[in-house]
């Protein structure tokens, strides 16, 4: 019963965080929306783009996936044209945020966390999904790589990425734009829904609850919060997914220190009031196991 169970599981998480070769058939038909007059929301099939355009040119965050890539180039050049594109920020090492740099990735610098370089550079796996990621081509890796925190100046603002370690992965970046009080969490946030934890990353989710706390105390009133997946919000929406990650945890560390098994935990399920995250690719059973795990 265990096994059939977690084939169910995986056979509708997967269907939703679709790998490379079966989207390869879908076309990316990307949503554009205005941030503010110089910075773009783009949305298709993989993770939320940032695009920012201004007398220094072009800088994005995260590319989708590969088969979104002419696309997105498309979408680029409307936008300020493929030659005026400076930067490529990714926030982790995902295909659904990185896909796009082997087309993308040829005349510009891509900058990202350390592990990001590492994990682009050799073969990756995502036990949870079953899925393989070969090394990808030298100008599709990262070429500015920092350890803890990096500040790029571009468009009169001032971006400063900070690694978030151990949270969805071991390279995750987090990028504020300091003037335009815009924050990108890459997939530190999955709004509003329960998250995905890469546990074979390196990801945890207790210190992806602890890592969205202290980004939300850099955040105020004011602040644009762009999740890794799903719509834009802002403080309240921030907070409210914080408070869901650290009540939901306590809820399974208590199950887990009465002795409960993982099955048990399962069966029991949390509080009726987190029925609402339920709404992505990752159910309440599977967060409960991310959970679990990272006890």
């Amino acid at each position: 019963m265990k096994t059939f169970f977690r084939v169910l599981l995986l056979t509708i998480t997967c269907s939703a965080y679709a790998t490379d070769s079966n989207l390869a058939e879908q076309t990316a038909t990307f949503k554009v929306e205005k941030i503010n007059a110089n910075t773009f929301l783009l949305q298709a099939i993989g993770g939320n783009i940032i695009v920012n355009r201004g007398p220094d040119g072009l800088l994005i965050i995260d590319t989708d996936y590969a088969n979104a890539a002419e696309e997105l180039k498309k979408q680029v050049s409307k936008l300020g044209g493929m030659s005026n594109l400076k930067y490529i920020i990714n926030t982790h090492w995902h295909g659904d945020h990185t896909g796009g740099n082997t087309l993308l990735g040829e005349k510009t610098t891509i900058v990202a966390h350390d592990n990001v370089r590492k994990r682009l550079s050799s073969r990756q796996e995502i036990p949870f999904f079953n899925t393989v990621s070969e090394p990808y081509p030298k100008s599709a890796r990262p070429s500015l790589t920092y350890p803890q925190a990096m500040t790029i100046h571009f468009n009169d603002d001032i971006l400063l990425l900070e690694h978030y370690p151990n949270g969805h992965t071991d390279g995750d970046s987090v990028v504020f734009f300091k003037n335009a009080n815009i924050i990108h969490l890459g997939d530190h946030m999955f709004y509003p829904m329960f998250p995905f934890i890469d546990i074979g990353s390196g990801g945890n989710a207790i210190s992806y609850a602890k890592n969205v706390a202290a980004i939300l105390a850099k955040s105020n009133e004011l602040s644009v919060i762009v999740p890794g997946h799903g719509p834009i919000t802002d403080q309240s929406g921030l907070s409210s997914y914080s408070q869901m990650l650290d009540a939901t945890i306590a809820e399974v560390s208590a199950m887990k220190t009465q002795g409960m098994s993982l099955e048990q935990a399962r069966e029991k399920g949390l509080d009726e009031k987190w029925k609402e995250w339920n709404g992505g690719f990752i159910k309440e059973p599977v967060w409960i196991e991310f959970i679990y795990q990272s006890l």
